[in-house]
């Protein structure tokens, strides 16, 4: 009798959990949409974003043990998460502002967690929940201001080095001049892709690393950003000096992407280097 009852508990929470995830897929339904075109787009910055909720279901399932032998202790508070993620929503609804529709998913997640199953658990769960603000594209306005203080930056360091080089060359805006070529630092040089990209892999490594004390998994999130950063310098001057020596049409083409996943390999492998080292 006991295992009966036990198994139509269990049948109960499945059947609740399915409901609730149909009904958030539902009310969600025009923003995930908005942000999977956002992922799609060209030159997209969020183009990882379908892999973000696919590691927080990994982050949870290598804690399905833990979280299975922990006692389901709903609490009330839960519900004012789960009326501000929806109030947010709604007025974002509204006013079709999407950046903060995608954004009330986070209280609105916590809420649900808090509410059906208690503190404990929403604490175990929280690093998956957070990670989840990785796949929410910033808004146009915000992108462009951000990639062109980025783009200015990262031209202004490359002209620095390149002349450390004994290169002779003059920016002009975001325009590295040289003797018999130019490039240009435009928004997709800006490195923010691979800044986002780098700061969510930085965060996954820093957390899964049982070994890193709380300290230094801030640092380690703080280097991924810096690798990104010193990485696109890299590939700019790398650009610019096989431009400047072998010609312009050397560097366009497949040599212009190759370099750039070349150059977030190496940050990447960097950024590993540097988590062993600080173990």
């Amino acid at each position: 009798m006991r295992k009966k009852i036990d198994t139509s508990m269990f049948n109960a929470n499945h059947v609740r959990t399915a409901v609730i995830a149909l009904l958030f897929l539902i009310i969600y339904s025009p923003t995930i949409s908005w942000m999977m075109d956002r992922w799609n787009a060209h030159d997209s910055y969020y183009s990882h974003g379908f892999l973000v909720p696919l590691v927080s279901l990994y982050v949870l399932w290598i804690k399905r043990a833990k979280l299975s032998r922990m006692k389901l202790e709903p609490a009330g508070w839960g519900v004012g998460l789960i009326v501000f993620g929806l109030i947010i929503h709604l007025l974002s609804a509204f006013f079709r502002v999407y950046f903060t529709s995608a954004f009330s998913m986070i209280p609105l997640i916590a809420g649900l967690v808090v509410y059906f199953c208690g503190v404990a658990i929403f604490r175990e769960t929280l690093f998956a929940i957070l990670f989840l603000v990785f796949m929410m594209p910033l808004p146009l306005v915000s992108i462009v201001g951000i990639t062109f203080k980025m783009k200015i930056f990262a031209a202004q360091m490359a002209n620095k080095v390149i002349n450390a080089m004994g290169i002779r060359a003059i920016l002009d805006g975001s325009v590295i001049k040289m003797r018999h070529t130019h490039v240009i630092v435009d928004d997709v040089c800006s490195g923010l892709r691979s800044l986002i990209s780098l700061l969510a892999l930085g965060t996954i490594i820093a957390y899964l690393s049982a070994k890193l004390t709380r300290t230094k998994k801030v640092v380690v999130f703080f280097v991924a950003g810096a690798m990104a950063i010193l990485a696109n310098i890299v590939r700019i001057v790398f650009m610019a000096v096989t431009s400047e020596v072998w010609g312009a049409n050397f560097t366009e083409g497949p040599l212009h992407t190759l370099s750039g996943m070349l150059v977030f390999v190496v940050a990447f492998l960097g950024l590993i280097i540097v988590v062993r080292e600080i173990e």
